[in-house]
């Protein structure tokens, strides 16, 4: 189904077109006056120039040809060249139609060129607990995977583990010292290796800061550390037995966090999973004369001729041989070109990591581990602050938890729906886990992925204002109004969306017309706000409609009627929106 813009700018293309004048002035968008038009062109100023004549002729041209169309209830040329336009109620009521019978869809076609696209989000390190630091890649990286999917996309999610370098090495080392007598560090062991790990995730979340801090003061307990990183990452049996622990242990805590916060992966992939990929790609690089030595470190120059400032080249191997992030993140390129081919590849991480990312990529591109026909994108996004405008911290200065902050939010809202109405425990809990995620998920995703945002707990739990409650209460409400009509009557099979009665109607109904094209927009974008602010300015436009009408009240059965399909279709737009931001309405609140 062709967005509404389109079929509009179609037919002002061609008044445009049969009096002489070429059709790309057409172009229609939105009225960014919508107390005088709802939609606007202003070709007429443009195309003034090409044809050196005043703008006002050729608006007044357009305009004439268009007077008869039964697109539009007006068509108004304004000086000194504008081309204000207000849709026809029934046209717009007929366009409704077709959205609401294309049930799932309502209208958004799928891409006619579907893609492979994978996205590395979340990064978390095993062996330590999630925290607000990890919140906005899982939620902002979830979403672009559902909206893509939603498109007709393939999405194939990775996790990308942190789980190579120094801190197995920590770790190894300080349980070797609370636990020497395990078998994994006896050198002649030659059995096998138990099944079940020898530490909880209580244990293995203290063992790591233990061994850190004391890494940064002993420097032979440092030394022994880095030697088990070795031992680990050149084949020690019994160390590679402890890291499959340690990655089952910490996957499966993980893998809990982040269904708490309705996110999944397709792939739970780590940096360990890279190292096989390393030695081949370095030996061709060095083969190909792309990389070599600087200061005793191997790297490839990535500088390029139109770089405005110094762009760093991308380190390969330290001078001791030692891989970096450089190495497995290229590393990790390779596996991914050789199992997926993905058309394109999309990074949601810290903005502060750009640079690093340029040099990645460029490395990349250049060393021929991904061709020009597989787009790579980063997608930077800002940081989660606290009310004091610094980074989010807990009430003692330290970085919370990702499941405290998630309890927290959830026992606020649990205290504000048990205020607020008589309800079971359990009822009212499962409702405020949705209500919280809403809050989280929508306070996040509302603000473009580049910015800070400050972190406001009492203003996402809001059921008033630009908020995820808000947005569920809207969805709660209509499904209240669609219960108590069908309690009563069953909704004809004549029952349609009929042109509109009101100015708030009406209004209603351009906001539900916008729909395939904000999503197709949404993708193309990479931007999950733009679903957040168009759900938002639906909610208000059905709130203004629902608050100057009589809907259940109504005498005529026929315009009833079409009330109830209206707000069916509203629900259905609300609920495929929320459902790519990634959280759901309850039923009641």
């Amino acid at each position: 189904m062709e967005k509404i813009l389109d079929l509009i700018s179609r037919e002002v293309e061609e008044a445009f077109e049969v009096n002489g004048y070429d059709r790309k002035f057409g172009r229609v968008s939105l009225s960014n006056r919508p107390d005088l038009c709802e939609y606007q062109c202003n070709g007429a100023m443009a195309a003034a120039k090409e044809y050196k004549c005043a703008p006002f002729l050729i608006s007044d041209k357009v305009a004439d040809s268009l007077k008869d169309n039964t697109m539009f209830s007006a068509v108004d040329s304004v000086k000194p060249g504008f081309l204000n336009l207000r849709l026809d109620n029934e046209y717009l009521a007929v366009f409704l139609r077709q959205m609401s019978a294309d049930a799932g869809r309502l209208g958004c076609e799928k891409s006619k060129e579907p893609k492979k696209i994978m996205i590395d989000y979340g990064g978390p390190n095993v062996a330590k607990p999630l925290h607000v630091g990890h919140l906005r890649s899982a939620i902002i990286g979830e979403s672009v995977k559902r909206i893509g999917r939603f498109m007709g996309h393939t999405m194939i999610g990775d996790v990308h583990l942190g789980d190579w370098g120094l801190q197995m090495g920590l770790i190894i080392t300080e349980l070797k010292v609370r636990k020497p007598e395990l078998v994994y560090f006896q050198d002649d062991y030659e059995g096998e290796y138990p099944k079940d790990a020898p530490f909880t995730i209580s244990e293995l979340e203290d063992i790591y800061p233990t061994a850190s801090a004391k890494s940064k003061e002993d420097e032979a307990y440092k030394e022994a550390a880095m030697q088990a990183t070795y031992e680990l990452q050149h084949g020690r049996k019994g160390y590679q037995a402890l890291l499959s622990h340690i990655l089952n242990v910490s996957v499966s805590d993980l893998k809990r966090n982040y269904e708490n916060l309705n996110v999944s992966f397709e792939l739970w992939k780590g940096e360990s999973d890279a190292q096989p990929y390393i030695p081949d790609m370095v030996q061709k690089m060095k083969d190909d004369g792309f990389a070599h030595l600087s200061e005793g470190a191997l790297v490839v120059d990535v500088k390029e001729d139109s770089d405005t400032k110094e762009i760093p080249p991308c380190m390969i191997l330290k001078s001791d041989g030692a891989s970096l992030y450089n190495t497995t993140d290229l590393a990790t390129l390779v596996w991914r070109m050789q199992d997926y081919r993905p058309d394109e590849i999309i990074y949601v991480v810290d903005k502060r990591q750009e640079l690093y990312f340029t040099q990645v990529f460029r490395c990349a591109r250049k060393t021929g581990l991904v061709g020009p026909e597989t787009e790579l994108k980063f997608l930077g996004f800002g940081t989660m602050n606290g009310k004091d405008g610094k980074p989010f911290k807990t009430r003692e200065g330290g970085v919370m938890r990702l499941e405290y902050l998630v309890n927290e939010i959830n026992e606020e809202m649990y205290k504000k729906i048990a205020d607020n109405h008589t309800v079971e425990e359990e009822e009212g809990r499962k409702t405020a886990r949705m209500v919280a995620l809403s809050a989280i998920k929508y306070g996040d995703l509302s603000n473009q992925a580049a910015k800070d945002y400050i972190f406001d707990v009492e203003r996402f739990t809001s059921f008033e204002g630009n908020t995820g409650p808000y947005i569920l209460y809207t969805i709660v409400r209509i499904k209240s109004i669609l219960k108590k009509y069908q309690a009563e009557k069953t909704l004809p099979e004549s029952a349609q969306i009929l042109a509109a009665h009101s100015d708030s109607e009406k209004a209603l109904m351009l906001e539900i017309s916008k729909f395939n094209g904000m999503m197709e927009s949404a993708f193309v974008d990479t931007a999950p706000h733009k679903v957040c602010a168009y759900i938002y300015d639906l909610a208000n436009a059905f709130n203004h409609f629902y608050h100057e009408t009589k809907i259940l009240a109504e005498p005529d059965a026929i315009v009833q009627a079409g009330y109830i399909c209206l707000l069916e279709l509203t629900k259905q737009v609300l609920e495929i929106c929320i459902e790519v931001l990634g959280f759901e309405a309850p039923e009641k609140m």
